[in-house]
């Protein structure tokens, strides 16, 4: 290659870095996805209703907070259990929401763990359910490098987010932002201490949270579930030892998905694992308390006045009092979750929550098939609906 060649070419590539570090600074700068914000005035830009890489804006965002008190579970922990209005419940704590859509436990347990580095957390309030109880990789998007321990998290972060910055997608949205198309309609979850807004779920653009239509999917996704599973189980073990050995007060609690989820576990064929899971997990919390932690289990699943709300398949209703549909509660329900695992003003229904104890959990289990059966007597046309849904292909959501 003679001198000019090699000129044009050095040339060319002087060119194109030019351009590459123009585009990642720009979007660094427009930062649509809020990667690196905290209390910052972009947390009040509207958005479109799917909170594209939370994951990263949260694990950025708990970093800077350092809140006291963090939830840590999947969409139903992010959408259904408040922030904001319970400080007071936690004496003016400050209280973050990290739970990411999508999070199997393999993933909630990487957020649990990184933010207890990052910041003295004195609560955690951790949602589970059967399904995710896995270990494979769920949709939450937990990559290398977000949750990593180690000294300059911030400097290491800040090359993540530049390196993010060379992608299509970020390019396109913030290419929507300056040119004023970027359809916002709700707040980032950032804007209300990690829970989702609800105008991304009230919104005509929703793309999964209509109440009916999303029943038949939701409760296909629950009955197919890989959880629980046993390495989960010892995984989740060992993260809840590692989290007491660090002094932190743990509120574990299984989700209160409708009745209609846990049905279908049984019609699935996956109750007796269901079972031996909650039995599990109450050994686990009872070996914990001997040990020193404080730690409670507490089951607001199964059959109660919450839970067993009726459908609009059988109502004719557009939308319901406690949920968004069979998977997620709303907000109310949540404020009733931390009322019953904390106390308050807030009046809790008297058959919602149990704490799972090792002494208790038989009764506990018995009481819950007991209820399965008065349920199927007593909501015989949401049976029929559920065994008509389990029978669908997946494709038919």
């Amino acid at each position: 290659m003679d001198t000019t060649a090699r000129r044009y070419l050095a040339i060319f590539l002087a060119c194109v870095l030019a351009a590459l570090a123009l585009v990642s600074a720009v979007n660094y700068h427009v930062d649509p996805y809020l990667l690196h914000q905290w209390d910052s005035p972009l947390l009040q830009r509207l958005r479109p209703t799917t909170e594209k890489l939370s994951v990263w804006s949260k694990t950025y965002a708990v970093a800077r907070y350092r809140p006291s008190v963090v939830y840590i579970g999947n969409s139903r922990t992010e959408m259904g259990l408040p922030a904001n209005s319970a400080r007071t419940l936690f004496e003016g704590k400050s209280v973050f929401n990290s739970a990411v859509s999508g999070a199997s436990i393999g993933e909630a347990m990487r957020l649990a763990e990184h933010a207890a580095r990052v910041s003295h957390v004195d609560t955690m309030v951790w949602g589970i359910d059967a399904p995710s109880f896995s270990l494979e990789l769920g949709s939450a998007g937990v990559e290398p490098g977000l949750t990593d321990g180690g000294p300059a998290f911030f400097a290491r972060r800040a090359l993540l987010n530049i390196k993010r910055g060379l992608t299509v997608d970020m390019t396109r949205d913030t290419w929507r932002i300056l040119s004023g198309t970027y359809d916002g309609v709700c707040l980032s979850s950032l804007a209300l201490h990690g829970q989702r807004d609800e105008s991304c779920l009230t919104s005509r653009n929703r793309t999964w949270t209509g109440t009916a239509r999303a029943f038949t999917p939701r409760l296909q996704e629950f009955g197919d579930g890989l959880g629980p599973t046993e390495p989960a189980l010892r995984a989740f073990d060992a993260s809840v030892g590692k989290l007491c050995r660090g002094g932190t007060r743990l509120r574990l609690y299984i989700n209160p998905t409708h009745a209609l989820t846990l049905d279908a576990l049984y019609w699935r064929g996956k109750w007796d694992a269901m079972e031996t899971w909650q039995r599990e997990l109450a050994r686990m919390a009872g070996r914990y308390q001997r040990q020193g932690c404080d730690v409670r289990l507490l089951d607001f699943s199964g059959f109660n006045s919450i839970t067993s709300e009726a459908i609009p398949q059988v109502t004719g209703a557009r939308d319901m009092r406690y949920y968004w549909e069979a998977s997620h509660y709303r907000d109310n329900v949540g404020r009733f979750i931390l009322a019953r695992l904390f106390g308050g003003p807030e009046p809790v229904p008297a058959d919602f929550g149990v704490e799972l104890t090792e002494t208790g959990i038989a009764a506990h289990q018995a009481a819950t098939r007991a209820a399965r059966e008065r349920y199927h007597l007593q909501h015989a046309e949401e049976t029929a609906y559920l065994r008509h849904v389990l029978t669908l292909p997946r494709e038919a959501k």
